[in-house]
């Protein structure tokens, strides 16, 4: 391990913002901090909203500097990226942003019922052929609604239009309202996001943000001329999140459609052009 990392890895023990659970704190049990977020990290009872693989925590940073009327946390198991969010928010005195270093697998004994408002998802490897570790799979769709809200909102982000599309089919599968739907929200479907009425459920701010926040890679991507998606819904559901019924050999056998930007690390990620 580098002398940076290691830097970084004490500097995290100092930051305040930084949560990190030991795995007995969060294997089997739930975590002190279960319903407490509100009172024992913020000190208030704002409405919370999460980042999940939040990497350096740009997007929560960015989210949180421009609606202090709630309180955010970024979610990612890299120690290393984390830091930088982390240190942003210690040296700014962001007091409604929190990171939280653990496993999304854990999720359910981190927070309480009800507990958080809204998820968002940005940039999430599409985990193509492993549906199990998606994170807008049947398995994780059961975790968040264990905490989220009546109404609660989880919002997708992504590059991968595979993920996009998987995402759609399993919200329309399990009959779930979905709020918008773009696959190229830089181009055609920019004013069309502004006239879907998703700013009148979570503010105009997170529909800016759509546009105005990116994270590293998002830069690059769009740099690179590939469309980026976005796709939001509401997790209210009666019973178990089905799997959907999708055309998956679609966007996974069009290989010869799809590319990887030069200069950028090959993740499993899929791009199609021309869409």
């Amino acid at each position: 391990m580098g002398k940076d990392k290691l830097r970084k890895f004490k500097e995290n023990e100092t930051f305040k913002c930084l949560i990190q659970p030991t795995t007995d704190q969060v294997l089997n049990c739930d975590h002190p901090l279960k319903g407490r977020w509100g009172s024992d990290v913020f000190g208030n009872d704002k409405p919370i909203v999460l980042e999940l693989g939040c990497g350096k925590g740009d997007y929560t940073i960015d989210l949180a500097e421009r609606n202090p009327s709630f309180n955010y946390i970024g979610i990612d198991i890299k120690g290393a990226r984390l830091w930088k969010g982390a240190k942003y928010a210690e040296e700014h005195s962001l007091s409604n942003v929190a990171f939280l270093r653990t496993r999304i697998e854990f999720i359910t004994s981190l927070f309480a019922e009800g507990e958080v408002a809204e998820i968002w998802i940005t940039f999430a490897d599409p985990q193509i052929g492993r549906e199990k570790k998606r994170l807008t799979s049947p398995i994780f769709m059961n975790r968040y609604r264990s905490f989220l809200k009546p109404g609660g909102i989880i919002h997708l982000k992504t590059d991968s239009r595979y993920l996009h599309e998987y995402s759609k089919a399993m919200a329309e599968q399990n009959s779930l309202k979905i709020l918008a739907s773009a696959v190229d929200i830089y181009g055609s479907d920019r004013e069309r996001l502004y006239e879907s009425g998703l700013s009148s459920l979570c503010g105009s701010d997170a529909v800016d943000a759509l546009f105005e926040v990116q994270t590293f890679y998002e830069s690059q991507y769009l740099a690179q001329g590939f469309p980026i998606t976005y796709l939001s819904f509401l997790a209210d559901h009666e019973g178990e999140f089905v799997s959907p019924q999708w055309d998956e050999d679609t966007w996974k056998d069009e290989g010869h459609h799809f590319v990887i930007p030069s200069g950028l690390p090959v993740s499993s990620k899929f791009y199609k052009i021309g869409d």
